[in-house]
């Protein structure tokens, strides 16, 4: 097999993959948006503090879309040896790549924003804890999970609740401070002593070598896809010169 046909071969299954995982997500997206309920109990099963994730429908169907379009036109292009698609497809690659090349160049030249950022996050979600915990149900669920899954109590610890307005109208902790509980009593002595923020820069830390790893192999793939795309485009360019 000649080395055209190869590639041919490897760009149609590469975006074949693409297309029927873009599918699936609009699949996934269509079936949140038809039956919701279903999809909000599935994830109370898994976790039963997350009720309600913000148009995430919406985003698997734009997503998925997108992912089909690429795929679509990855497969008909190197199928069909069609250069129109083939350049698209390349332009669209190259879109996304250079996104991605300058949101890392952003993030390096000015990674001193980062701890001003987390400096607001600290002092938003230390109000958040003392004024608004218990009223907004869908930041108060989404806080609650990441005191379950991560295993901690507040921003810095259980003290932050002190005076709080929660603890003020419910005289008790969360019952995500107390995990265990075998009696399923009220949370008043916290059993968790460590705070949120603290654990979550850890998590953070510990993953950003997969992170930065998971990005790279996917510039990989985004530049192997263009320069296939792109070696196509010119070969049938010149055979189309020839004949």
């Amino acid at each position: 097999m000649s080395v055209y046909k190869c590639l041919k071969l490897l760009l149609f299954a590469f975006n074949f993959i693409i297309f029927l995982g873009g599918g699936s997500i609009l699949g996934i997206g269509i079936w949140i948006k038809v039956d919701g309920g279903m999809f909000l109990e599935l994830l109370q099963k898994v976790s039963a503090s997350l009720k309600v994730v913000a148009n995430v429908g919406y985003l698997c169907i734009a997503l998925g879309a997108f992912l089909m379009l690429i795929g679509f036109l990855g497969c008909c292009g190197a199928m069909k040896e069609n250069k129109c698609m083939l350049m698209i497809f390349f332009l669209l690659i190259l879109v996304i790549f250079l996104a991605q090349l300058v949101a890392a160049v952003v993030i390096l030249a000015f990674s001193s924003l980062a701890d001003i950022f987390m400096a607001y996050l600290e002092s938003w979600l230390m109000n958040f804890v003392k004024n608004e915990y218990g009223q907004t149900d869908a930041v108060t669920e989404t806080f609650n999970a990441v005191m379950k899954q991560f295993k901690c109590c507040g921003i810095h610890g259980y003290n932050d609740f002190a005076n709080s307005h929660f603890l003020n109208n419910q005289h008790r902790y969360p019952d995500e401070c107390c995990p265990l509980n075998p009696f399923n009593v009220s949370c008043t002595v916290p059993l968790l002593q460590q705070g949120c923020y603290q654990v979550f820069l850890k998590f953070l830390k510990s993953n950003t070598l997969i992170l930065g790893i998971v990005a790279v192999a996917i510039a990989v793939l985004e530049i192997g896809a263009m320069a296939s795309s792109m070696i196509m485009y010119c070969e049938i360019n010149k055979q189309s010169s020839v004949a």
